[in-house]
């Protein structure tokens, strides 16, 4: 492969060649039998040129150039509509986040306990029959997270009710789909409730999964989001609205437990 940067002007295109025009690397694409340039923005936002072969690279980064305007907005909106959410791979050093922290996947023969993911010296260990099952892969992988969840959310449950003057509920840590988490009142007035929370909260940093659990906490005496649910959640919390905008910005790039074919 050949890299034709802007100081290369002379040299002829072929397949497979990188172009740098003005900060833009190119893909190019060439064929004997093609006798225009084109552009086409990849929807993983990267760029291909699909060119002449041999015409010179001058030619090529004069037509970027000279279509830079539509490139730059085509890209925006890859970017805008790419899937944010990733998916994993079930392979030695893959990376897996829990409460803001990066782990790397260790695959080992030697798992226990009916193939249980464990934490282990900062590695989350997988046996390796599950990872060479992507259904039992990813089932296990969410047991991690809904068992390493709950136990986290143990300590943290009782401090945040007794804050916010409520019942504490109890708790379930499972599969939401795409909600972070739900609260049902319980089936009469001398019931308690069930706050449920989806494992890949787990996977953001402490004071986003605080947020949460105080956002649910709330529908304890507040059902809705009326004005009245904010302003008991800004009493508990009054930095709600950053950790929500944060929460937005940051849930979208989460792991939702897609399992990518290898």
């Amino acid at each position: 492969m050949t890299a034709l940067a802007d100081e290369s002007p002379a040299l002829p295109l072929a397949e497979g060649d990188q172009l740098a025009v003005d900060g833009l690397l190119l893909r190019v694409r060439a064929s004997t039998r093609r006798k225009r340039f084109a552009l086409t923005v990849e929807p993983d936002a990267s760029l291909t040129l699909h060119a002449p072969e041999g015409r010179p690279s001058a030619e090529a980064a004069d037509f970027v150039r000279a279509h830079r305007a539509w490139v730059m907005s085509k890209i925006g909106v890859r970017e805008r509509t790419r899937p944010l959410n990733p998916a994993k791979r079930l392979i030695e050093g893959e990376v897996f986040r829990y409460l803001g922290r990066t782990y790397r996947l260790k695959v080992s023969n030697d798992v226990p306990d009916a193939g249980r993911v464990r934490l282990i010296a900062g590695r989350l260990v997988l046996g390796k029959a599950e990872a060479e099952d992507p259904d039992r892969g990813r089932a296990v992988l969410v047991d991690w997270y809904c068992r390493a969840g709950r136990s986290w959310v143990e300590g943290r449950l009782q401090p945040w009710a007794a804050r916010m003057a409520v019942s504490e509920p109890a708790l379930e840590v499972c599969d939401l789909g795409k909600r972070w988490g739900s609260y049902r009142p319980g089936d009469s007035e001398h019931s308690v409730g069930r706050m449920r929370l989806g494992w890949p909260l787990f996977q953001l940093p402490m004071h986003l999964v605080d947020y949460v659990i105080a956002h649910e906490l709330a529908h304890v005496r507040v059902p809705g989001h009326r004005g009245d649910f904010w302003r008991l959640l800004g009493r508990a919390l009054p930095e709600f609205e950053v950790r929500r905008t944060e929460l937005d910005e940051l849930g979208r790039r989460m792991w939702m437990g897609k399992i990518a074919e290898v």
